[in-house]
């Protein structure tokens, strides 16, 4: 599932739609529903096409001034819907995001709860660019996305700071206090933007996640990225890296054109391992916005690599094809 246009429009919804109700001081609840027909393939072995929900939501905003400069604020998000199927439906949704913060122009942003790390969102972004993303190859950092305090600061000349810790205490399912933290420095000048991030990776992988068969290990992540958008053009290169787990490096490319947007990315990642395993992917994503509610995309991608990558002795390609729709208020 795709966080960046979606957020993007709840961001719209909680700012702008959310004016008729601001002398009432009313939350704005927001959703979509995501479905797709994707169709998977492993070179000698398994190929399957099937209609999926792709991470339908609901979800509640809410802010208040605290006083001048000052705001209050809130978000609950629940996934898990099945859209795609009823008999699904019964009791299998579940918490995405939930959090409350402050915020201000002198202050930053502090908040505390379940989202989006932030080392995620600063180093991360192909992955959770594309709508299926099933190939796209994930940095191996380990925090994962609840029990967090986060903190970004205010812009000092283009310049942000950011902290997070996550808070895993004796009733974690790991049994054991940890205190795994991320750092972050985003520097953006016009259309250029330069980012950095670490994480300790300290927590219990079983309770963490965001890692694509990371090792049960505290080596840090390291990540750097680079972006540059000029107008309907966007070209971002990123960076990942921990000891023991592995290395991948993406290069990815955008082209606005009236109401469609065209991507296209490719990721290289290597193994810190004794046979330096090595796959990658290319994924192409061609989207259409139907109106200010609706989008619809087709997306896919052709993964290959040494053999065996793939769970097939001696194969080593895998491929994605999906078509899509996403409506969202």
């Amino acid at each position: 599932m795709k966080k960046t246009l979606i957020a993007t429009a709840i961001a719209a919804v909680g700012f702008s739609g959310a004016t008729l109700a601001a002398e009432a001081n009313l939350p704005t609840v927001y959703g979509n529903i995501q479905l797709a027909v994707t169709h998977n393939n492993v070179d000698g072995g398994d190929s399957d096409i099937a209609l999926n929900d792709n991470g339908s939501t609901l979800g509640v905003l809410h802010e208040h001034e605290i006083s001048p400069g000052l705001t209050g604020f809130l978000k609950i998000e629940l996934d898990g819907i099945n859209a795609d199927d009823k008999s699904k439906g019964s009791g299998v949704i579940k918490l995405d995001e939930a959090y409350i913060g402050v915020k201000g122009n002198n202050f930053g942003k502090l908040w505390v709860g379940s989202d989006d790390s932030l080392y995620e969102t600063t180093i991360d972004q192909i992955v959770n660019y594309y709508e299926v993303a099933a190939r796209n190859i994930p940095g191996s950092y380990t925090t994962g996305e609840g029990d967090l305090i986060q903190y970004t600061t205010p812009s000092f000349g283009g310049l942000t700071l950011g902290a997070a810790l996550q808070i895993n205490g004796d009733g974690e399912p790991s049994g054991a206090k940890s205190y795994p933290y991320q750092l972050a420095a985003i520097y953006s000048v016009d259309a250029l933007t330069l980012a950095f991030a670490m994480d300790s990776n300290d927590g219990d992988t079983e309770y963490s996640s965001g890692a694509l068969e990371a090792p049960k290990n505290n080596e840090n992540t390291y990540g750097i990225r680079a972006a540059y958008d000029m107008d309907a053009l966007g070209l971002s290169l990123q960076y990942q890296t921990r000891k023991d787990a592995y290395d991948v490096i993406g290069l990815m490319g955008t082209y606005t054109l009236g109401k469609n947007v065209f991507a296209v990315s490719y990721e290289m990642a290597e193994g810190d391992d004794a046979a330096s395993t090595k796959w990658n992917t290319l994924a192409v994503q061609a989207l259409h916005n139907v109106s200010d509610n609706l989008y619809v995309y087709v997306e896919g991608d052709l993964a290959d690599g040494d053999d065996g990558v793939y769970g097939v002795a001696n194969k080593s390609q895998a491929s994605t094809v999906s078509v899509g729709a996403t409506y969202y208020f």
